[in-house]
């Protein structure tokens, strides 16, 4: 992964980290959680071979880019924002959107809102949504999933705090790799439902959470539990976001 460039962009004081590579139409990769820029570098380098430029972003709080001043605050109408000034620093008239889990929120929001900045939207784990509660019923998901568990504020915070980063990160994968939703029992947390000794998927290495690891030391949580999941349940209309 050596030929991909880190540059970083000023958007309202934040330095946001942006890995690039390739020449050519551009193609932006927004992450889910626990994700970061790292997690699509593999599809970087095969975008870059087949003639594209690839630009993968860590949002606000996320990886190598900075924390927002009050994280709990942040909205995915940041994630909207952050991503326009991403591609007018860049001078990228036109792109096209490949969002992923949470990513599939600003791809969509972003397209609804400026069309003409975009060439195509390719979602993956998620269709579409809309924001606010009606978007989720909760009545829909099971007692003690982990969606429901982590956006109760301070809930996953004292869960994750017993554990250093590496095994929140570790556990995480290892439960959404699973073919059952992760539902934690009443008197269960979500990081108990793994095994200590379970083994990292077959397609995450010791050196993929290393990495994961490293960047979650340095941005925390405070912003990825905000979003998505507890600014999932906002309710704005796309008239509101204009």
């Amino acid at each position: 992964m050596e030929n991909i460039q880190h540059k970083y962009v000023d958007v309202k004081g934040l330095k946001l980290h942006v890995a690039e590579i390739g020449t050519g139409p551009a193609v932006v990769f927004l992450h889910g959680f626990p994700e970061i820029w790292y997690s699509c570098r593999h599809q970087m380098v095969a975008v870059a071979g087949a003639g594209f430029r690839a630009i993968a972003p860590d949002y606000r709080g996320y990886g190598l880019s900075d924390q927002p001043p009050e994280p709990e605050k942040t909205t995915f109408r940041d994630l909207v924002d952050d991503l326009l000034a991403i591609l007018d620093s860049f001078g990228i008239s036109k792109a096209f959107l490949i969002g992923k889990d949470l990513g599939i929120r600003p791809a969509y929001h972003f397209a609804l809102l400026y069309p003409g900045r975009v060439s195509g939207v390719i979602t993956l784990g998620v269709p579409f949504l809309l924001t606010g509660p009606e978007a989720f019923p909760r009545e829909l998901l099971p007692k003690g999933f982990y969606m429901l568990r982590w956006q109760e504020p301070g809930r996953a915070e004292k869960d994750f705090g017993r554990f250093d980063v590496k095994t929140v990160i570790k556990n995480i994968y290892i439960l959404f790799s699973g073919s059952e939703l992760p539902a934690a029992r009443e008197d269960q947390e979500i990081m108990d439902m793994v095994d200590p000794s379970t083994p990292l998927p077959p397609w995450f290495s010791e050196e993929d959470l290393n990495n994961y690891a490293a960047l979650y030391e340095k941005s925390g949580f405070r912003t990825a539990l905000q979003v998505p999941y507890r600014a999932w349940l906002e309710d704005y209309g796309i008239s509101d976001l204009k």
